[in-house]
């Protein structure tokens, strides 16, 4: 059997325990079909050293060839209820409830 057949096969596997799980926590999460939903994988590396004719293929990766890591994960994000508004500066003078003191410098006794 072809290693792609298996991986597809994996896969089904895996959408079998994970979509009813998945689709209790997007109805808690209260999204809806109009949402702009993104799928990512995190935990991954590219190789941005670009090597030469005589590398070890066996511990150097190839410039630009994506790795992913054994603990690389899925990242579900909804776009549509993300608040990209910036922090605004407050509305009051800064006065924190411990000022700040330099430290005193401390001299070493010269014997």
């Amino acid at each position: 059997m072809s290693e792609e057949v298996l991986s597809s096969r994996k896969a089904s596997a895996v959408m079998k325990t994970v979509s009813g799980k998945l689709s209790d926590v997007i109805a808690t999460l209260g999204w809806d079909c109009y949402d702009d939903v993104v799928v990512e994988i995190g935990g991954t590396v590219v190789s941005g050293i670009h090597q030469g004719e005589d590398y070890n293929k066996k511990w150097a990766t190839p410039y630009g060839v994506r790795k992913y890591n054994k603990d690389a994960f899925i990242i579900i994000s909804n776009n549509s209820r993300r608040d990209l508004t910036g922090s605004k500066p407050m509305d009051r003078e800064h006065k924190p409830q411990h000022p700040y003191e330099p430290k005193k410098e401390v001299k070493k006794d010269e014997t």
